[in-house]
């Protein structure tokens, strides 16, 4: 037990899974450096193991092959906003180059830090007609004044209603009276891979920008935090894009655009979109309380590797590995050591370490749950009552 904490500790050091690492392009800055791990190269194909040929499209699937992107766009583009704001930031004056410069700086304050005026752009999507607006949290973090730019180029001024910086989603509200278009809602759940998709906003402050792609995946971790559950996609997204809409052929609303993965800050056609299911899920807190709360059981969790899997005595990867508890957390008090491995939440198996944080935060505060945990070879249920995840620092 002692060798497999020990190596629990290593993994966990080197694998930020309840941390915040943004390994991707978010806000208008390129964090990444680093290209995606090159996938192993498929074997030939040969006579014997020759893919068969895929069976004809039937009629619906041709006509979803072939969308009428102009008829979506003319439909869906009035609920699709510029968002701008005006952030003040630090900067620093002209350093003295010279005794007299220095007396002034010295004595008359010239040269010291001073408030600057800094201008971002994103983009975001009318969601209720009255003027609410759903747009990413980075778009608007920190903004002294939020401007709504609407596609019939009337402008108005917003204020911030909720925000969760954990899943990079924010609710605006217009301070206008008039009724808004407005965008309907799909369900990302049932979106598929290889389905045409159509991305609006507002990229390098180009207003109303429409380009397409497909779902390219779905269920990306990316390393943004511990709730990752991406769409993937080709459709070409760039900064300015962020917080605007990811349509389906059927001009529903399946994604809201948030990153992109790029060592030149340009598209390069791995663009991410939060679905469309987990910011309905959040926007009744987000409308009424202004932010989320959500459950925590007071650990910190890494993956099963091939090294851990064979020290548990393990033959598939599922579950996850307890790397920390939390001193006095839920866990903690539930009994819940380093080194267990969690295979099921309330009777629900864990098939990737990623997902038990999604699973968790989904159940209300205070709920007693049921933990299978692996100890020593032996499966164990543990009863943990569910604290609030405690809130971070928010600039």
């Amino acid at each position: 037990m002692k060798a497999i904490r020990t190596l629990v500790k290593a993994v966990a050091g080197t694998v930020a899974v309840l941390g915040v690492a943004y390994l991707l392009y978010f806000g208008g800055e390129d964090l990444s450096r680093r290209p995606p791990p090159a996938p192993p190269a498929p074997p030939a194909p040969t006579a014997s193991t020759a893919v068969p040929a895929a069976p004809p499209l039937s009629s619906a699937a041709a006509v979803e092959a072939r969308p009428d992107f102009a008829a979506i766009v003319e439909a869906v583009k009035p609920a699709v906003v510029n968002v701008s704001t005006t952030q003040a930031t630090r900067g620093r004056g002209p350093r003295p180059a010279d005794p007299f410069r220095e007396f002034l700086e010295r004595h008359f304050g010239e040269g010291r830090p001073r408030e600057e005026p800094r201008q971002s752009l994103g983009s975001g999507l009318i969601v209720e007609a009255d003027g609410y607006v759903l747009t990413n949290n980075h778009v608007i973090e920190n903004a002294g004044m939020i401007m709504v730019r609407l596609s019939d180029e009337e402008e108005y001024e917003a204020r911030v209603v909720g925000r969760d910086p954990r899943t990079d989603l924010a609710l605006l509200k217009i301070q206008g009276r008039r009724e808004f278009p407005t965008v309907k809602l799909g369900d990302s759940d049932s979106l598929r891979v290889g389905e045409w998709v159509l991305a609006i906003g507002n990229p390098f402050g180009l207003e109303q920008t429409v380009t397409a792609g497909i779902v390219s995946a779905k269920g990306r971790v990316i390393g943004a935090g511990p709730y990752d559950d991406f769409i993937q996609t080709d459709a070409a997204i760039n900064p300015g894009n962020s917080g605007g809409p990811l349509f389906s052929t059927r001009g529903e609303v399946v994604g809201i655009n948030s990153a992109i993965f790029s060592q030149t800050g340009g598209s390069i056609g791995i663009g991410f979109a939060i679905p469309i299911n987990l910011a309905k899920e959040l926007m009744p807190q987000l409308k009424t309380a202004g932010r989320v709360r959500r459950s925590w059981l007071g650990i910190a969790i890494a993956p099963v590797t091939p090294e851990l899997a064979q020290k548990l005595g393990r033959a598939g990867r599922e579950g996850a590995v307890v790397a920390e508890v939390v001193p006095n957390g839920p866990a903690a008090r539930s009994g819940v050591r380093t080194g267990d491995l969690i295979v099921a939440l309330q009777g629900k198996p864990i098939r990737r370490a990623e997902e038990l944080p999604r699973l968790t935060a989904r159940i209300p505060v205070g709920s007693d749950v049921e933990l299978a945990v692996v100890r020593d070879g032996k499966e164990l249920a543990v009863k943990v009552r569910l604290g609030e995840l405690p809130e971070r620092p928010q600039g």
